[in-house]
């Protein structure tokens, strides 16, 4: 499961100002919503009844929220960088500012764990990580999130 294929340019946020954790996950399913045609209330619901079961914060300034949902047929996926740091209650109490948001069909559950296994070895790459820190410009974005991993071994 390639991010290639489940991201797409109109589905990244290269400058969000984003002051906390729900208004993160609103934008999300905001953008989320209108690519997909789903209500982005629904989104926004499963994203929420996910983070209450526990934080998907990895750490290091990295969140990848996550829910399955019915109505949709395709794994898809969002990201976002942000300006600032916000709380997200990551295991490591630090703020977040690098966002990969993902939605999986909800009979998915191989297809879904192959994909935020996916995200998780990408953004465990240091070099990726500080690029993606370090650019508003979504092609470059795009560019470093849908790289094949063998070019982008861990710094």
């Amino acid at each position: 499961m390639e991010l290639i294929n489940i991201l797409s340019r109109e589905m990244i946020i290269p400058a969000a100002k984003i002051s906390g954790k729900r208004q993160l996950l609103q934008r999300l399913a905001k953008l989320t919503a209108e690519k997909i045609n789903l209500d982005e209330d629904l989104i926004l619901e499963k994203l929420m009844e996910r983070e209450r079961l526990g934080s998907t914060g990895l750490g290091g300034g990295i969140a990848i929220p996550h829910a399955k949902i019915d109505n949709i047929s395709q794994i898809c996926a969002c990201f976002a960088r942000l300006e600032r740091p916000i709380d997200f209650d990551s295991v490591d109490d630090q703020g977040v500012d690098l966002v990969i948001m993902l939605l999986a069909p909800k009979g998915s559950g191989a297809d879904h764990l192959k994909a935020l296994a996916q995200i998780a070895r990408l953004l465990r790459n240091k070099n990726i990580v500080e690029q993606l820190r370090q650019t508003r410009n979504i092609d470059k974005i795009y560019a470093l999130l849908t790289s094949p991993l063998e070019n982008t071994d861990a710094a």
